[in-house]
């Protein structure tokens, strides 16, 4: 069972969407006396929810849970309007950290509604991304699963149909439901840009070259992690054989019999200090080679509401990261720079 070199996927892990959520529950925790609130799980992994959990952040899934007056940030994975109306009238502060690609979606799920079309939205049942868009337009959406396809929908009006999806799908669970939509509906209408949020594809074009040189893939992430799971489906159907694991102790040996060549990416949610810990355990006799395909260099400011926020206090408040000199730069000014694996280790040290 000794595994020769390991070819580690290059981007994988932290999307911008992630960073930015990740940077800004952090600052949340600095600003704020204990508890903070956050709704849902800031993003999708243990790893991050146990390390925020472990500086007092108290997640919630019905926004009654969070006393009058608390500060409460809501997930990167976007809220219903009624969630977000709730939270303004219970909460004395409310940072929205929906990243930006889900909220376009949200614009184009109501712009749609708005000109009258039936909406199909590619999503799974009850994730926390499709729950928040299909609430946007209820009366005129339909949730489609990818794995079951159209089945029997019927539109009021077959020349009034519009197409979106959840920003996390594997790009061939999109495709098949678009191609089946496009047929049946030939004037179907579709967002100008992709839906499918940049760093999920890329994932998985790294993914796929992997499928041709490895024998084996693990993909380091949560199991309800949309994304991940999407990366362990494409690499079976290139036929590798693929594990989600949520860390290194995770492994089973058994896999690794007859195994030469490794191949280990992550969910975007998923912190670098997992995927080490995986090289680690594996030991390559050769070592590890990083295996890229392309560079991202996407990056999204910190929530308006909190930026807000912060320069207010920024002068006013000395609480670790929130801090800086009179006439220096302070993080908040430097936060293309901060990365939300040094934001972690604020938060676990």
């Amino acid at each position: 069972m000794t595994v020769e070199r390991v070819l580690v996927a290059e981007p994988r892990g932290f999307c911008a969407g992630v960073e930015m959520a990740i940077k800004a529950l952090t600052w949340m925790t600095r600003i704020f006396d204990g508890p903070v609130y956050c709704y849902h799980e800031i993003v999708h992994n243990e790893w991050v929810v146990k390390a925020f959990e472990g500086v007092g952040v108290v997640f919630v899934d019905d926004i009654s849970e969070v006393p009058e007056g608390a500060p409460v940030m809501l997930s990167a994975h976007g809220s219903s309007p009624e969630v977000v109306s709730a939270a303004a009238g219970r909460a004395a502060v409310v940072i929205d950290a929906v990243c930006p690609l889900v909220t376009k979606v949200h614009h184009e799920v109501k712009r749609m509604a708005r000109d009258g079309y039936d909406i199909i939205y590619v999503g799974h049942q009850g994730h926390d991304e499709a729950v928040g868009t299909v609430a946007e337009a209820p009366a005129s959406i339909r949730l489609v699963d990818p794995e079951q396809g159209l089945g029997d929908f019927q539109p009021a009006d077959p020349r009034r149909v519009a197409l979106l999806a959840q920003t996390t799908l594997g790009v061939h669970e999109w495709m098949s439901v678009m191609d089946d939509a496009q047929e049946r509906f030939p004037e179907l209408q579709m967002s100008r840009k992709s839906d499918l949020c940049y760093a999920t594809t890329n994932r998985q074009d790294a993914v796929k070259q992997l499928t041709e040189v490895c024998d084996l893939l693990l993909v380091v992430g949560s199991h309800n992690s949309s994304n991940t799971q999407a990366l362990v489906r494409v690499a079976r159907e290139g036929g590798l054989e693929a594990h989600r694991i949520d860390s290194a102790g995770d492994i089973d040996n058994s896999w690794l019999e007859g195994v030469t060549t490794v191949g280990l990416t992550a969910g975007a949610s998923a912190p670098d200090l997992l995927v080490q810990e995986v090289i680690e355990r594996l030991a390559p006799t050769s070592g590890f080679e990083l295996w890229s395909t392309i560079e991202e260099q996407e990056y999204f400011p910190l929530p308006p509401q909190l930026r807000a926020f912060v320069t207010t206090l920024q002068n006013l408040v000395e609480a670790g990261v929130t801090a800086r000199r009179p006439g220096q730069d302070g993080l908040l000014q430097r936060d293309r720079e901060w990365t939300a694996t040094e934001a972690l280790d604020v938060v676990s040290a």
